[in-house]
């Protein structure tokens, strides 16, 4: 499967941004989603995760109650809206797909399929 993120750009700080990640090659229908950020020098983060449903989302500390994560099945899309943004969201954005461990499973290691980034910049 390959995944292309899109829907990032420059934001002020307490802004929104909606991104988008399509698939294509294979549906993605039956997997569990996930949403990293990496900034630069650091390295690159969980963000949030959505099983194949749509029922069950998780969140890292840093987002929760700020961003949600979303899927359309039927467009083979994942979305993640971001509100309420802070310089410190400032990172490329990449979706992948989960290809192993438990659920929520935060480590980067169990997704694959790392399609290019898209850059969120948050201005104060």
């Amino acid at each position: 499967v390959q995944l292309q993120a899109s829907g990032g750009g420059s934001v002020q700080a307490g802004g929104s941004l909606k991104l988008s990640c399509a698939a294509s090659g294979r549906t993605i229908r039956f997997s569990v989603m996930g949403w990293f950020r990496q900034a630069p020098g650091k390295e690159r983060e969980f963000v949030a995760a959505i099983k194949w449903d749509g029922s069950t989302t998780y969140y890292a500390d840093s987002v929760k109650g700020r961003f949600t994560i979303s899927r359309d099945n039927a467009k083979n899309t994942v979305y993640l809206q971001m509100n309420t943004l802070k310089p410190e969201d400032t990172a490329v954005y990449f979706c992948a797909v989960k290809n192993g461990g438990s659920w929520p499973g935060m480590s980067s290691a169990d997704f694959g399929s790392w399609g290019q980034g898209t850059q969120v910049t948050v201005s104060s």
